[in-house]
């Protein structure tokens, strides 16, 4: 069974507002909830030869529970690295722990500006270690677009930190 672009645009009507209240449940931010649901869909579209429309619901929701969960997975990753190597900086006075937490915040909001695209691929890369082939299979895209999408978050974090990188 597949569905056709009209049917899609039914689905995507249907599901939208109830897929945003169960993502913003689980999230608690609402944009994190629509780039979500807007990933669930774009799975969907991209398997639609193989979707089956009596369980398309349910396909719906599990494909967004598990990018959820995937997301918060990303989150404390970074988390983790972030507390891991402020444990490992011996900070010797208030003005260095000062520092550290305004480069920190710089640091968490320029990988917060990051489209989706480009932050999923730099973390998988940085935090994750993930190679650009892996990469590439695991998003389903090309090798160059991985390469694409690191130089861009690249210079962009490089933008947003200047010097303090």
């Amino acid at each position: 069974m597949s569905i056709d672009l009209k049917e899609f645009e039914h689905l995507f009507d249907q599901y939208f507002e109830s897929l945003r209240r169960f993502l913003y449940y689980k999230t608690g931010d609402i944009e994190t909830s629509e780039d979500l649901i807007q990933e669930t869909f774009l799975k969907v579209w991209s398997q639609r030869e193989k979707v089956n429309k009596t369980t398309v619901k349910s396909l719906l929701y599990t494909i967004a529970s598990n990018l959820a969960k995937n997301h918060f997975k990303h989150q404390n990753i970074v988390f983790e690295f972030a507390s891991r190597q402020q444990v490992r900086e011996k900070v010797e006075s208030p003005q260095q722990l000062l520092e550290a937490s305004e480069f920190e915040k710089m640091l968490q909001d320029a990988l917060a500006s990051l489209s989706e695209a480009n932050r999923t691929t730099f973390l998988m890369n940085r935090i994750d270690g993930l190679t650009y082939q892996e990469i590439a299979e695991r998003l389903e895209i090309s090798v160059k677009a991985v390469e694409k999408r690191m130089s861009n978050s690249i210079q962009h974090l490089y933008n947003s930190l200047g010097y303090k990188l």
